[in-house]
């Protein structure tokens, strides 16, 4: 991380990148971080991917693989790979903690309680050990993504919940600004890559098991998680918008 970023108030440059596309919210992380990098997994994503590569085409790139995706899922990431000519760092979860899991509790214990615990073991925990290598990364945050959640999102954040002891993790969410309309007007407009379980009706995917088609009128991430509470709809991956 350069000296800038380092002692940059990120309250102020929050308020400055705020008014600005996200293709400037990018130039400015990419220029500000040699070692960083945009967390992949769905539309929102794969914009920040199209926009980065336009200014750094060796963006570094990475995905959880929390071994429950779709096959879909996973044809389209390599579908990006092979668009872009990219590297896409492949990060799996521990498989002793997954098999321990498996063992005590079944395949699908999520059902019978909440999430949490899976995703500490297939999502939360590879990305910590994935973020401890980087300086900064990259996310396809919205606001309106989640009301419950999501709504105060800021364009660039000190990310405590994974940074290394006694250093900053800088996260950016380029997008926070925009709208589902407006990623997918990019996506059209510029060929982007998207996952095919979009024209059947998902719209927010994750893990096979934790993911449904919505309904019309439907909110995004009531597809997501949909025997639980509303506002605790997040994996944990973005843990500072449940705390804030």
């Amino acid at each position: 991380m350069s000296s800038t970023a380092a002692s940059i108030n990120l309250a102020d440059i929050d308020q400055t990148l705020s008014t600005q596309s996200p293709q400037e919210i990018l130039r400015y992380a990419l220029e500000n971080h040699d070692n960083i990098a945009v967390s992949f997994s769905g539309a929102e994503d794969v914009v920040l991917i199209d926009m980065a590569h336009k200014i750094r085409p060796d963006i570094k790139v990475f995905s959880l693989d929390t071994g429950r995706l779709h096959a879909e899922t996973y044809q389209f990431i390599e579908k990006v790979r092979k668009h872009y000519n990219i590297a896409i760092d492949i990060v799996m979860p521990e498989s002793a903690a997954v098999e321990a899991l498996v063992r005590n509790k079944g395949l699908f214990s999520f059902y019978d309680g909440d999430h949490k615990e899976c995703c500490g073991i297939r999502k939360i925990a590879p990305l910590r050990k994935q973020l401890l290598t980087v300086d900064a990364w990259i996310t396809g945050q919205r606001r309106d993504q989640s009301p419950g959640t999501r709504a105060a999102v800021p364009v660039i954040q000190d990310d405590k919940a994974f940074a290394r002891e006694n250093d900053r993790l800088t996260k950016y969410n380029p997008l926070a600004n925009w709208t589902s309309q407006q990623v997918w007007d990019y996506i059209r407009a510029n060929n982007v890559p998207y996952n095919t379980l979009h024209e059947r009706g998902f719209i927010s995917i994750g893990c096979e098991p934790c993911t449904r088609p919505t309904g019309p009128g439907q909110h995004e991430r009531e597809g997501r998680w949909w025997w639980e509470e509303a506002t605790k709809k997040e994996c944990g991956l973005h843990a500072v918008n449940i705390e804030r």
